[in-house]
């Protein structure tokens, strides 16, 4: 799995650098998606939308903190959208780690509701990840909300369980100005 160097947004980088980077690491981190759990590719394919996030969270002893960049895009108009994530939260730990979402938005409401009003998991749980009544479309993803689904790659692969509590999913002002 690449360590998605090229993905990483710098401050010095032009809006134009940044959106593309997004870009690579959107299409990186679905190849990525589909070489793990297969099925993914179709649930996308049927999706009103998806979003793609690289996110690097540290754990320094009683502070957890992350950050991260990503896109989110139409199915039908193929139009994208650039976004923000940011999270905090307590635990005990100490470290550094790269993790990546994506987000799967099983109508356009669930999707322009994600764009739009941006999303707060501040007080979702984690939810661990099974194919229940959805068969093999979803079985690596977890139910977050009403016709949402997640996956989420930590460097292990696809994670059982993903973890949005404390997170917030935004639009990036300035990387969707004209």
């Amino acid at each position: 799995m690449a360590l998605l160097a090229s993905g990483l947004l710098r401050a010095g980088d032009s809006a134009d650098e940044k959106r593309q980077k997004t870009r690579a690491m959107a299409d990186e981190t679905l190849t990525d998606l589909y070489k793990l759990d297969p099925p993914a590719r179709d649930a996308i394919a049927r999706s009103a939308g998806y979003a793609v996030f690289n996110n690097m969270g540290t754990n320094l002893f009683l502070l957890s903190t992350a950050r991260g960049a990503g896109i989110a895009v139409n199915s039908e108009t193929k139009s994208e959208t650039f976004m923000k994530m940011i999270s905090a939260g307590a635990g005990l730990g100490l470290g550094v780690k790269n993790y990546r979402v994506i987000f799967v938005f099983e109508t356009s409401d669930a999707l322009t509701k994600f764009i739009e009003s941006g999303w707060d998991a501040s007080g979702q749980a984690d939810a661990a990840a099974k194919a229940g009544s959805k068969g093999g479309a979803y079985s690596g993803a977890a139910s977050v909300a009403p016709g949402v689904w997640v996956y989420q790659i930590t460097k292990n692969g696809l994670a059982l369980q993903v973890t949005l509590q404390g997170t917030k999913y935004y639009k990036n002002d300035d990387l969707n100005k004209p």
